[in-house]
């Protein structure tokens, strides 16, 4: 590759092209999981429009250079980054909301939290993440979990269309009568694999009324909380959400319950009383909420530095007796700088989410009951090895619970068997489609579709 290659990119796109020491490169190129903080491409072309991704798409197809479109840039495994050409595509930002028909169309780069604030004025809500900073269409075509997933499913769930600027250069578009493969594609078969999505129309709901819950135990009551809580999750109405989640950071153990019913607080206290038979909690935080002040109490950030995360579906509850040896390995971990910590959490799955046919989209995991989350971090400069051989440790606590599936949207690098794990039987027609629009492989990376 010579200069004037990049010379002839830079000329012809309206957006500027980065190199390592411009302003804003790192911004636009660094990984968010700071296990990946050495890997850099060669330039970041901050895309000004459509026009700008298509050029980019061909240069990178006649030169040979790998090619990655970049939202949120919150790749759990630094996808979101190559050696080659980063196409950042935060300023298609638009987003478009038809109050009559619910319908919301979004840029390419645009984020959870700005399209928090651009429904909120409507009444409007689509099951989103708790991440302001992460992309919605990376969250959407890897799936996208989110609190009120069990009443309005999966963020893909929700996707009616998307532009997609092809390998070849073209733009099509997408949805159940136009380019059908493409759309099915899309709904969790994960981003980056069959082009560069340019925009997303959902489908939005009316906002209902909400209540939220945070809850806390001391670790000794753990063993009783976890059986009590997971058994709850699994009985409880679809307007329901739950989070289970027990960590460990600086020497000590939590056990916490958050929470979104989509109803009032008097109704969530009564679904929790098994919660608060099990054990009193230290703390007790339950209210009535508007649903998007509800959406700002739920959001989470993570403290940054590096991490892991291994994923599961299980269609039943963690039993007693892996519960009690996952805590006391928990009780063992490495310690570490990042105050993230470790330890794991089940999310409550079910109900709208499983009512979908796991051929319908290309997200096949619709038989669980929770998604099991585990998780390492360290700071730069720690040694990552004990930390990824506890989290390997605690997985084999786990796995043998599960279902032996796991959620594209928190990659794991590490994960053996990913195609499986990920797509299921849905992976032969992910690999159909992507031969067939993709057939050089131009948009790849090490857990791509067909790699």
């Amino acid at each position: 590759m010579t200069d004037p290659d990049w010379a002839l990119l830079d000329k012809h796109t309206a957006g500027p092209l980065l190199h390592p020491g411009d302003a804003a490169f790192q911004e636009s190129s660094a990984a968010f999981n700071e296990r990946w903080a050495h890997r850099a491409p060669v330039a970041v072309l901050r895309a000004a429009d459509a026009a700008d991704v298509l050029r980019a798409i061909d240069w990178a197809r006649d030169h040979g250079v790998p090619i990655v479109p970049r939202g949120g840039g919150h790749s759990y495994a630094g996808y979101s980054v190559n050696s080659g050409l980063v196409v950042d595509l935060r300023a298609l930002d638009a987003i478009a909301v038809d109050p009559a028909t619910g319908r919301v169309t979004v840029g390419g780069g645009v984020l959870t939290g700005a399209l928090y604030a651009a429904l909120r004025p409507h009444g409007l809500a689509l099951p989103l993440g708790n991440g302001a900073g992460v992309g919605i269409a990376g969250l959407a075509l890897g799936g996208g979990s989110a609190a009120t997933s069990r009443r309005f499913g999966l963020t893909a769930d929700t996707l009616r269309a998307t532009t997609l600027a092809t390998a070849a250069g073209t733009v099509l578009t997408c949805d159940a009568e136009q380019h059908e493969d493409l759309y099915w594609a899309c709904r969790g078969g994960g981003g980056g694999n069959f082009g560069i999505n340019l925009d997303l129309t959902f489908q939005a709901v009316e906002a209902p009324a909400a209540a939220t819950c945070l809850l806390l135990w001391e670790a000794a009551r753990a063993p009783e909380v976890l059986v009590a809580v997971q058994q709850l999750m699994l009985t409880a109405p679809e307007e329901t959400s739950l989070r289970l989640g027990v960590a460990r950071s600086g020497g000590r153990t939590s056990v916490s319950a958050v929470g979104l019913h989509l109803g009032p607080a008097a109704e969530l206290r009564e679904l929790l009383a098994p919660a608060f038979a099990a054990a009193p909690p230290l703390r007790a935080e339950l209210a009535d909420r508007p649903f998007w002040d509800a959406m700002d109490y739920l959001k989470h950030e993570t403290g940054g530095g590096a991490f892991a995360v291994r994923t599961h579906f299980a269609a039943r509850p963690l039993p007693p007796e892996a519960l009690t040896a996952a805590l006391a390995h928990l009780a063992a971990a490495p310690p570490s700088g990042n105050a993230d910590g470790c330890g794991f959490a089940l999310f409550g799955w079910g109900g709208a989410i499983n009512r979908v046919d796991p051929a319908a989209t290309a997200f096949v995991h619709r038989d669980a009951r929770y998604l099991v989350s585990l998780d390492t971090s360290w700071l730069p400069g720690e040694d990552p090895a004990p930390h990824l051989a506890h989290l390997a440790g605690l997985d084999h606590l786990i796995a043998p619970h599960a279902t032996g599936g796991a959620y594209l949207n928190f990659t794991d690098p590490d994960l053996r068997g990913w195609r499986a794990a990920y797509y299921g039987a849905n992976y032969p027609r992910l690999v159909a489609t992507k031969r067939r629009h993709d057939p050089d492989g131009l948009f790849a990376f090490p857990q791509s579709v067909g790699s």
